[in-house]
């Protein structure tokens, strides 16, 4: 078996225990209007990669190589996941993208109105918030790295972080937004989260500062390479295999960096930050750094 065939097989059981996990993550028991819970779980069961959770439990083990690691960062998972899916269901809205499909089914305003998805959106990024106690409520991660992990989810998912990031999107032009405001917007749209998911998995695991700095930097580098490669697929992408049309990037009018820089200077920065972000993972010195050095070969490799 090759890596990316291994790295992809690993995901994919990530995603099976990460989607086990999500099914009880709202409790069965809360009263709760139905098409709302129905709406919430809509988006949260439309599958994807599910790399941000992956992340985080793989950085959680990557530190020591403790399994028990992993399975007290699954309500980190979870809660990441819960914002990721928020972030897809108000992007889709025809207020900002006017998505019809994602992952390959109608988005969620499509199936229940805009105002339901709405309100599924911030029912979903309030809730993440409640998760993250629950990993030092059901395991040994202490109340002050919960904390620690409460504060980097507001601010790398907040007006300073993802936020800030979509609104950049949004306020960009083609023939207007120059190189570096086209960078500042990958890293808070994407690569801030993918920060937060491999910092908070190796808060879990018992990272020192020196590592959660290294972690960071492999988050940012693999985030913005991770948002330059859809930005290439979104040109050359296969629509079966990426459940949404290609070329909406154009349609939009959205600054990309094929169109500020070009197609074959986009392939070499994506392999380029590639790189650096597992050198960065080859100096943190952990004790399992294999599965995030794989992570990132196989998210430059993907065709999806």
């Amino acid at each position: 078996m090759n890596a990316s065939v291994a790295t992809s097989t690993y995901l994919k059981e990530c995603a099976a225990q990460i989607g086990l996990a999500l099914q009880t993550s709202l409790p069965l028991e809360w009263d709760v209007p139905q098409q709302l819970r129905d709406a919430m779980q809509y988006s949260l069961d439309a599958g994807g990669k599910r790399i941000r959770p992956a992340l985080v439990l793989t950085a959680a083990q990557a530190i020591n190589g403790s399994s028990l690691h992993y399975e007290s960062a699954m309500p980190i998972a979870c809660a990441v996941e819960y914002i990721h899916t928020y972030s897809l269901i108000h992007d889709d809205l025809p207020a900002m993208d006017n998505d019809d499909y994602r992952r390959g089914k109608p988005t969620n305003h499509k199936v229940f109105g805009e105002a339901m998805a709405i309100l599924a959106g911030d029912a979903l990024l309030t809730h993440a918030f409640r998760l993250i106690p629950q990993a030092a409520r059901q395991s040994d991660v202490s109340p002050e790295i919960a904390l620690a992990i409460v504060e980097d989810l507001a601010t790398l998912a907040g007006a300073s972080g993802m936020v800030g990031g979509q609104a950049a999107d949004m306020l960009g032009e083609q023939g207007i937004t120059a190189i570096g405001e086209l960078e500042y917007i990958h890293l808070h749209k994407t690569s801030d989260l993918i920060v937060f998911s491999v910092v908070s998995g190796g808060r879990v695991g018992g990272a020192d500062k020196s590592q959660l700095e290294k972690l960071a930097l492999y988050g940012r580098n693999i985030g913005l390479a991770f948002q330059i490669q859809d930005d290439i697929l979104d040109l050359i992408g296969d629509e079966q295999k990426l459940g949404k049309k290609t070329n909406s990037d154009v349609a939009q009018q959205k600054v990309t960096y094929p169109f500020l820089i070009g197609m074959e200077e986009s392939v070499a920065l994506v392999k380029k930050l590639t790189q650096e972000a597992k050198t960065a993972i080859l100096e943190a010195n952990l004790a399992e750094p294999e599965r995030l050095l794989q992570i990132a070969d196989y998210l430059v490799q993907r065709d999806h």
